[in-house]
C-alpha cells in the first residue's frame, strides 16, 4: 500500500469542475459565526459537488482570511453569493421550487437515515445550517419543508456545523448513487 500523489489523485482543474454537472444542492449558512466553519462546509461543498452556496447575515464570506485557510482554495471553485437576511432568500429559493430544509432539532424533526430525496432526477434542494450557538432562526421554521436531525447518543447534543454538513452531503451522495 501506498499513498496516491497529487498527480495519481487526477483532479480536475477548475475549469473543468466549473463545467461539471452539480448535485442540485444549494446551502444556506443562516449566521454562522465561525470563518473556520464557513471555510470547512465550503471545502466540503467542493468535494461533493453542489450547486451554491448563500452566506447570510453575519456569515464570513470567502475573502475572509480564516476562511480562506479552512477552503483551501475550495472558495474559489464553489459558487457562493451574500445575502443580508436568510428569509428572503429562503423566499426566493421557495419560488423557485427548491424544497427546503434545515439541519435542526425541533419536536418534529426526521432523523437523517430516513430521509431520502426520492428518484432521480431529484428537485433542487436547499439546506439551511444555523449559528453554531443558536442554531437556525426560529422565523425560518414555518417556510421550511421539513428539518431533519442526525441522531447522536453522547453527551452532546449537537455536531460542529461543518460536520453535520459533511455528514448531510456524504448522506445525500449516498441517496443519489443509490437513485441512479
Amino acid at each position: 500500500m501506498k499513498k496516491l500523489t497529487m498527480h495519481e489523485l487526477g483532479r480536475m482543474s477548475r475549469q473543468e469542475f466549473a463545467a461539471k454537472q452539480k448535485m442540485p444542492v444549494v446551502l444556506v449558512l443562516d449566521n454562522l459565526r465561525s470563518a473556520f466553519n464557513v471555510g470547512s462546509i465550503f471545502r466540503t461543498a467542493d468535494a461533493f459537488a453542489i450547486q451554491e452556496i448563500i452566506c447570510c447575515g453575519i456569515t464570513a464570506r470567502p475573502d475572509h482570511r480564516e476562511v480562506m485557510k479552512t477552503a483551501l482554495g475550495a472558495e474559489q471553485t464553489v459558487p457562493w453569493r451574500y445575502a443580508p437576511d436568510t428569509l428572503t432568500v429562503l423566499a426566493a429559493l421557495k419560488s423557485d421550487r427548491y424544497r427546503l430544509y434545515a439541519l435542526e432539532q425541533t419536536d418534529d424533526s426526521l432523523a437523517l437515515q430516513d430521509f431520502h430525496p426520492g428518484p432521480a432526477p431529484w428537485a433542487p434542494m436547499a439546506f439551511v445550517f444555523g449559528n453554531e450557538v443558536h442554531g437556525v432562526s426560529e422565523a425560518c421554521l414555518p417556510v421550511l419543508h421539513a428539518c431533519l436531525e442526525i441522531p447522536q447518543f453522547g453527551t452532546k447534543h449537537s455536531f460542529n456545523v461543518s460536520v453535520t454538513a459533511g455528514i448531510l452531503l456524504w448522506h445525500l451522495f449516498i441517496q443519489k448513487n443509490k437513485a441512479s
